[in-house]
């Protein structure tokens, strides 16, 4: 079973490295000294493979490191290796990112084409998923749809992360499924703008011209803990881009800004989207 890494296993990842450039040690010296090799320590320090306990407990005994910090490392390998919901759909989400959504406080996403995956109504999900994923058989659309189901449960939490969502114009006119699903999708929407106190949701208007995100859609993933820092995601057809240096979370954080500035209001966003439901045929 292919390991998606979550945010307490990138953590301890980033706390093994630490702890072996600290020691003065390369990644083959540990690995002589455990007697593994080293593509197995490398794999560790870049969360390749889930942390076992019993490996992790060694490499602190190399490292010297003592309790508690030896016991939290331990304790934070255990969390890691855990498997979340997402494990029972390993053929449908190839990447990292529903581990990685699932823990965080703050999400930050702007797409100029579609509805967000965790606000879209199944008869939505299912035209984008039909038209998007080329996909062999019914079955597996079904299957992907009941992904972004349970998915769709993280805004549900009693600790539901804040979802700021910006998205362009030409979504409320795309009639993707059709003008009644469209419409249903845009009556959704301006619900969960009223209702959920958690999420915002804004529109980037035609009149804002050139602007930030031309460059294409994007998500900023914060934590409630400051040991995890936010990542940048960046889907695209020839794969997901995680990012995670100051230098790049920076960039994206200054263009998210942008973006939200050059939207429209909240409020104002609500009126446009009840406006394209209502003049929807």
């Amino acid at each position: 079973m292919t390991y998606r890494p979550t945010v307490r296993g990138r953590r301890l990842a980033r706390e093994l490295r630490k702890l072996r450039e600290k020691q003065g040690l390369t990644l083959q010296e540990v690995a002589d000294r455990l007697d593994w090799s080293r593509a197995t320590v490398s794999r560790l320090e870049t969360s390749q493979t889930r942390p076992k306990p019993g490996d992790i407990a060694d490499i602190l005994d190399l490292y010297g490191v003592p309790s508690p910090d030896r016991d939290a490392l331990i304790t934070l390998a255990r969390q890691a290796g855990q498997r979340g919901w997402w494990t029972a759909y390993q053929d449908v989400f190839a990447g990292s990112y529903v581990a990685l959504e699932d823990e965080a406080s703050h999400i930050r996403t702007w797409d100029p084409q579609l509805v967000h995956g965790l606000l879209q109504t199944e008869p939505y999900s299912r035209a984008v998923i039909t038209a998007g994923r080329l996909l062999p058989a019914q079955e597996d659309i079904e299957r992907r749809i009941a992904a972004r189901k349970i998915r769709q449960a993280l805004l549900d939490r009693t600790d539901a992360p804040r979802l700021q969502v910006i998205f362009d114009e030409a979504v409320l006119h795309r009639p993707i499924g059709g003008e009644e699903v469209m419409r249903a999708q845009l009556d959704a929407l301006a619900t969960a703008a009223r209702n959920r106190p958690t999420v915002t949701i804004q529109v980037l208007p035609y009149t804002a011209a050139a602007h930030a995100g031309l460059d294409g859609r994007f998500t900023i993933l914060s934590y409630p803990d400051s040991a995890d820092p936010d990542i940048a995601y960046v889907e695209g057809t020839m794969g997901d881009v995680y990012l995670e240096s100051a230098e790049e979370i920076a960039k994206h954080r200054d263009r998210f800004d942008r973006i939200e500035a050059a939207a429209l209001s909240p409020e104002d966003s609500a009126h446009l989207i009840a406006e394209a439901a209502r003049s929807s045929p």
